[in-house]
């Protein structure tokens, strides 16, 4: 079993950026956390940030070429923005887990909406860098 785990614009920040509503956990160790976990599954899982919102979809698309198993995306502020992000999950057949780290839905209105949701298998938001870990195990035990 292999997983991917993608994060968009500004969680190469996390554990600098407003900690306050993102923790202290940096990306780095949220990486290593869900590696540890996967392999405890013997199973495997690559993990790749982008501020670049086409980088984002040519790795969905290569998920799909090359047989991942699923993937668990935190498309940070391109939720609320990217029909391109929506169509590029919505033409693969590989399962995608939207996760966000706060709740979107406690904070400002434009961040309520997500243009991914309708096309994941789920979406997991405001349990903190645990949704990675939540997401990952819906995989391996579901």
């Amino acid at each position: 079993m292999n997983y991917l785990c993608l994060n968009g614009p500004n969680l190469n920040r996390l554990g600098k950026r407003e900690p306050a509503v993102y923790g202290h956990t940096t990306l780095r160790d949220l990486e290593s956390q869900l590696k540890v976990l996967a392999a405890e599954f013997n199973a495997s899982i690559d993990c790749k940030q982008s501020n670049v919102e086409g980088q984002l979809i040519d790795w969905i698309y290569e998920a799909e070429d090359t047989g991942v198993d699923g993937i668990i995306f935190n498309p940070g502020a391109y939720t609320h923005t990217s029909i391109a992000l929506r169509d590029a999950i919505a033409g693969v057949s590989v399962p995608v887990i939207e996760v966000h780290i706060s709740n979107v839905h406690k904070r400002e209105e434009f961040r309520h909406h997500s243009y991914l949701a309708p096309v994941c298998v789920g979406q997991i938001t405001g349990l903190g860098t645990f949704g990675y870990s939540a997401a990952l195990r819906m995989f391996l035990e579901g």
